[in-house]
């Protein structure tokens, strides 16, 4: 869980490195492992790209939760549409 504004930040970077992930070239895995760091980029080549290897495109959700208590923000949770 997240404030909503980073959830919105999130969102267009995640889709464009799953996009990448998908292409599986060695370009693409130098891009991906150079902005989040070699197990996230592994983890993200071999177990989630692949689940998406039919979808073109609208990878994750945000959903709306109801604002934080101490400082009344509004939170979301970004999640991966199951394929």
């Amino acid at each position: 869980m997240t404030t909503e504004a980073r959830a919105k930040e999130i969102r267009p970077m995640t889709e464009k490195l799953l996009t990448k992930a998908k292409k599986g070239d060695m370009a693409s895995r130098r891009i991906v492992a150079g902005f989040v760091g070699d197990e996230a980029a592994k983890r993200l080549f071999i177990q989630i790209a692949p689940k998406f290897s039919e979808r073109h495109g609208g990878y994750t959700r945000i959903i709306k939760m109801p604002r934080r208590k101490s400082d009344s923000a509004r939170m979301a949770i970004i999640e991966f549409i199951k394929s």
